[in-house]
């Protein structure tokens, strides 16, 4: 993209609520999007308007995924203790493993997620992502050893 692309991107990204810290990957979205659309051979008429619309959608995209970690946060502490207590402990570190998922690369997020809460095995996570497996297992093992370094840190465990 070019500069005045790029300058219209990141404009309507932060209009869109997207915060600074987060434009610059709005941009490679909408950049991502528009090398797609080239190379399947139907080419925006229009980049400028065509782009405008796509990172209208990535700031959507953007929302509804603060919405829905949002609302993580809220069903783990609602959770009710396990019997045998625990409770507040339990419902603390809870609250620290959502916000270290958070705070990981979607990438990471990703393979953790469907390893340890899907309980899928790793050439089954390589098999759905469309990545080998070298690539999930290396994935895996930084967001392991972040989740850690996190909630170590936090001084939860």
């Amino acid at each position: 993209m070019d500069a005045v692309l790029v300058d219209r991107v990141r404009a309507v990204l932060a209009l869109g609520g997207v915060p600074y810290a987060e434009l610059q990957d709005g941009v490679q979205q909408v950049g991502l999007r528009l090398l797609e659309a080239r190379a399947k051979g139907d080419p925006p008429r229009s980049p400028g308007a065509w782009c405008a619309v796509v990172a209208t959608r990535v700031a959507a995209d953007w929302h509804r995924a603060r919405r829905r970690d949002e609302r993580l946060g809220e069903r783990l502490t609602a959770l009710p203790a396990p019997p045998g207590g625990g409770g507040e402990e339990d419902r603390l570190l809870a609250l620290a493993v959502a916000d270290g998922l958070e705070a990981l690369p979607e990438k990471q997020r990703q393979v953790l997620v469907l390893r340890f809460y899907a309980d899928l095995p790793v050439a089954r996570i390589a098999e759905e992502l469309g990545v080998p497996e070298g690539t999930v297992k290396s994935r895996l093992h930084a967001a392991v050893r972040a989740m850690r370094e996190r909630l170590h840190t936090d001084e939860v465990v």
